[in-house]
C-alpha cells in the first residue's frame, strides 16, 4: 500500500484505486457516522462533497431496531441532513430480501416470529408479513437486536426454529458500539439461538450479499463504482471486497489500523476518519 500525506494526515491506500470512478458511497453508521449519540467528525462535509461532485451516498445501518425515519431524525438532531431513501437498515434489507425469496424463488408465504424491536416489525409489516408469537405457527424466525430482550422472547424463537421455522438473522455484529463501550450486538443473539437450536442462521446484513445487492441497486451503480466505508473488517469490509466494491476502513469505531492492515485481503483505503477520506477524494478529483 502507498501512503499519501495531507499535512499531518497519513492515509494508506492501494495504488490501483482511482476514486474518480466511484459514483456512490455506502457508509456504515455505528462507528463511522456516529457512536451512540456522538456525531463523528466530517459527516455532513463529506455528504455535501459527494453530492457536489455528482455522487450518491447511502447510510447502511447494522442496527435493526429502527426503520429509516428514526435514523433520519437522529441525524437531523445532530445537524446532519438525510432523507429516508438515503437510509438502508438491516431490518428493511432483511424484510425486502425475504419478500424477494417468496416472490421470485417460490418460498412459501407464512407467519414470522421475531427477536427484535419496532424497526424490524415495521419493515415486515410494510412487506405484508403476518407476525406471530406462537412458535408452532411460524414459517420464518428472524432475529435482530433487541435492547429490551427477555428470556421468553428467546425461548419462543428457539422453539420455532426447532419446529422447523427457517432461521434468518438481520446482521452478525457480535458487539454494538455505545458511549458506555462495546455492548452485545445482534450477532451475540444469533450465536445464543444457534447454540440453543443447533441451527445456523441465514444472515442478510453485511458482510452478506443480500444487503449489498439492495444498496447497490438503490444507488443505480455497478459494484466497481461503489465504495463501502466501515469500521469493522469482518462485517463491513470483507463482504464488500467479495462483491467487488472499493473499500475503506476508518478508525473511528471498532477496528484498528493493525486489524485492517493485517487482514489477508486489506481494504483498499485505511483512513483515520471521514475528513481524511474526503481529502483523498479531493486529491483524486483534482
Amino acid at each position: 500500500m502507498k501512503r499519501f500525506c495531507f499535512e499531518e494526515f497519513f492515509v494508506a491506500t492501494s495504488p490501483s484505486v482511482d476514486l474518480r470512478r466511484v459514483r456512490g458511497v455506502l457508509f456504515d453508521m455505528d462507528g463511522v457516522v456516529y457512536v451512540g449519540t456522538r456525531l463523528l467528525p466530517g459527516v455532513q462535509q463529506i455528504f455535501d462533497y459527494l453530492e457536489r461532485t455528482g455522487r450518491k451516498w447511502l447510510d447502511v445501518a447494522k442496527n435493526a431496531s429502527r426503520g429509516p425515519a428514526p435514523f433520519v431524525e437522529k441525524l437531523h438532531s445532530m445537524a446532519v441532513h438525510a432523507r429516508p431513501e438515503q437510509i438502508l437498515g438491516s431490518a428493511e434489507a432483511t424484510a425486502g430480501w425475504l419478500a424477494e425469496q417468496i416472490d421470485d424463488h417460490g418460498w412459501p408465504r407464512g407467519k414470522v416470529i421475531i427477536v427484535g424491536q419496532d424497526g424490524l416489525k415495521a419493515a415486515l409489516n410494510q412487506h405484508r408479513f403476518e407476525l406471530t408469537t406462537e412458535p408452532s405457527e411460524a414459517t420464518y424466525a428472524i432475529a435482530g437486536i433487541n435492547f429490551d430482550l427477555t428470556y421468553e422472547e428467546l425461548a419462543r424463537v428457539a422453539l420455532a426454529i426447532r419446529h422447523g421455522a427457517r432461521f434468518i438473522g438481520t446482521n452478525s455484529d457480535p458487539s454494538y458500539p455505545s458511549e458506555r463501550g462495546l455492548l452485545p450486538g445482534a450477532g451475540s443473539i444469533l450465536a445464543l439461538l444457534a447454540t440453543a437450536t443447533g441451527v445456523q442462521p441465514t444472515v442478510i446484513g453485511k458482510p452478506n450479499p443480500g444487503m449489498y445487492d439492495q444498496a447497490i441497486r438503490r444507488l443505480g451503480a455497478t459494484p466497481e463504482e461503489v465504495m463501502m466505508v466501515g469500521d469493522r473488517y469482518d462485517t463491513d469490509i470483507s463482504g464488500a471486497l467479495e462483491m467487488g466494491l472499493v473499500t475503506t476502513g476508518v478508525l473511528t469505531g471498532v477496528g484498528s489500523r493493525h486489524d485492517f492492515e493485517s487482514a489477508s485481503k486489506p481494504p483498499h483505503i485505511i483512513a483515520a476518519d471521514l475528513p481524511e477520506l474526503q481529502k483523498l477524494f479531493e486529491q483524486h478529483d483534482r
